[in-house]
């Protein structure tokens, strides 16, 4: 994990952030997958952990105080927060797939400088992982929406100048595509 914080603040803002995810997920199985992992984790905090985790994410920066018109108080992750908390979680991110697919390709081209070599290996390797299917060296394509998965990535990465993001409606090796990504 990152130097800049500890597990236990880590775990936690993964935890708040799996909120977020869920307000992302257009998959009801992904949807109950992401809820189990989270009842799973706030178990494995001690209320001491979990308070301690709260206040050194509040002061540096990472949550916010949302006063209620009854006198509460909600904290809720920031943008700093949620962009730290899926950063933590890059590994796993994947795009959601819907019941039905729209019949529309989403194909992702980039053209990133060899000074930003490392960001344009870390770019491929994400897209792989999340089954990006490779069309040419530095084109891909997905059959479901990823726009916001995409904007995180090139936002993490500070490439969004050398990326591109294209809908289409056909692919003239369309048949091997679909083969790749299990369609009709």
């Amino acid at each position: 994990m990152s130097k800049g914080l500890g597990y236990t603040q880590q775990k936690l803002l993964l935890l708040l952030a799996g909120g977020v995810i869920l307000g992302l997920t257009r998959s009801p199985k992904q949807y109950f997958r992401i809820v189990r992992g989270i009842r799973k984790e706030w178990k494995d905090l001690n209320s001491r952990q979990l308070h301690d985790a709260t206040y050194s994410l509040f002061e540096a920066g990472y949550l916010k105080e949302v006063e209620h018109g009854d006198g509460t108080v909600t904290l809720m992750l920031n943008e700093k927060g949620r962009e730290t908390a899926l950063r933590y979680d890059l590994e796993r991110m994947s795009i959601p797939r819907p019941e039905r697919w729209d019949g529309k390709w989403r194909i992702v081209l980039f053209d990133i400088p060899e000074y930003k070599k490392q960001a344009r290996e870390a770019l491929r390797e994400m897209l792989y992982v999340m089954n990006f299917y490779q069309y040419q060296k530095s084109v891909f394509v997905h059959p479901h929406d990823c726009r916001k998965e995409l904007k995180f990535l090139v936002e993490h990465y500070e490439v969004a100048a050398h990326v591109r993001l294209i809908l289409a409606e056909s692919l003239d090796n369309e048949l091997k595509v679909r083969r790749h990504f299990k369609l009709e």
